[in-house]
């Protein structure tokens, strides 16, 4: 293992002097930073993150605050997580992955020690308990999603209500003029989840909007579920043409349902979804649908807590607008 010593005695300087270049706390020529610095490279040095932290006061480590609640979808919530992680590495830091459900107790007990130096917190309600806290936190911290009341906040995330109502306004120029939302499991809403909610302030503006009879269905993410919401909604809505779905576990399955109850896609019913790329192509039929951009939405999520840390000012509110891709699934209305 490469030593400071071993360092200083590559770049022809004193321990100390590589110990004042790595940690700032001495000012020292840019000749000698910079020989110490191809040192560092040549040698591959890295230094202990006790050491590190001592010197600089810093962790280098970003605590992620993602509740592994009921209804969450964990393949999606992970890819959040992975481009959080890879992002944080791109700047020498680490992440500390905090999935119980602690709510204001355990931010406390993690901001209040030295184990990090910021936090990205998901799972946003639009009531969400932990705001007081992360008001008043000296460490700087970033939310995936958007509270009712977003003001001392810095927020980042997709455009869901925009998202919603880019699904209506598509359906609705294929001429389709009855659709319903297919959501997350109740319990997400019960909590009043940010992003579910804004999905369906989305769906139901652009319905009144384009004077489209409307429904919306919380599902529980099984394809039991799925079957059963689809023959609830053939029950109650014989002229149903058009669904937006935002529950991505039940996506296929649901395909599946409406087949066998005698529904075409496209032929019959257009189906558009909010859902990862990578889920919307793979399915039999391909699925028209908004992107959820985790890998983007992540990656921003570090990069301004890195500017916040640097002391930079950066916007409150950062809003994704929807990409949509058409695909295979949907289709004009068959009108009879």
């Amino acid at each position: 293992m490469v030593k400071i010593t071993d360092v200083a005695r590559h770049a022809g300087v004193s321990p100390s002097t590589v110990s004042y270049a790595l940690s700032g706390k001495r000012p020292i020529s840019e000749e000698t930073r910079q020989r110490v610095e191809a040192s560092i490279r040549e040698l591959g040095y890295r230094p202990h993150a006790g050491a590190r932290a001592l010197a600089s006061s810093r962790s280098n480590v970003l605590a992620l605050v993602v509740p592994l609640r009921a209804g969450i979808h964990v393949p999606v919530v992970m890819q959040f997580a992975v481009s959080v992680v890879t992002t944080a590495r791109r700047y020498d830091h680490d992440v500390l992955l905090l999935t119980q459900e602690e709510g204001e107790e355990g931010l406390s007990r993690v901001a209040d020690t030295a184990l990090v130096d910021a936090l990205v917190v998901m799972d946003v309600q639009l009531d969400d308990p932990r705001l007081p806290l992360l008001r008043s936190l000296e460490r700087p911290s970033v939310m995936i999603g958007f509270p009712a009341e977003a003001d001392g906040l810095t927020c980042i995330d997709l455009d869901f209500k925009a998202a919603g109502e880019a699904c209506v306004e598509h359906l609705a120029r294929l001429g389709h003029r009855v659709v319903a939302l297919i959501g997350s499991p109740p319990e997400v809403y019960v909590r009043q989840t940010a992003f579910a909610q804004r999905v369906v302030q989305g769906f139901t503006a652009a319905a009144d909007r384009g004077r489209l009879s409307s429904s919306v269905h919380p599902c529980e993410a099984t394809p039991a579920a799925a079957r059963a919401v689809a023959e609830q909604l053939l029950r109650e809505q014989p002229a149903l043409t058009g669904v937006v779905v935002h529950n991505e576990a039940i996506l296929e399955p649901l395909i599946d349902a409406f087949g066998r109850l005698g529904l075409r896609v496209p032929a019959d019913l257009s189906v558009t979804a909010i859902c990862p790329d990578e889920l919307a192509d793979s399915l039999r039929i391909p699925v028209t649908s908004v992107a959820l951009p985790s890998a983007e939405v992540g990656a921003r999520a570090v990069e301004l807590l890195m500017n916040k840390l640097g002391g930079k000012t950066v916007p409150e509110a950062t809003l994704l607008p929807p990409r949509m891709t058409e695909r295979a699934s949907t289709a004009p209305r068959n009108a009879p």
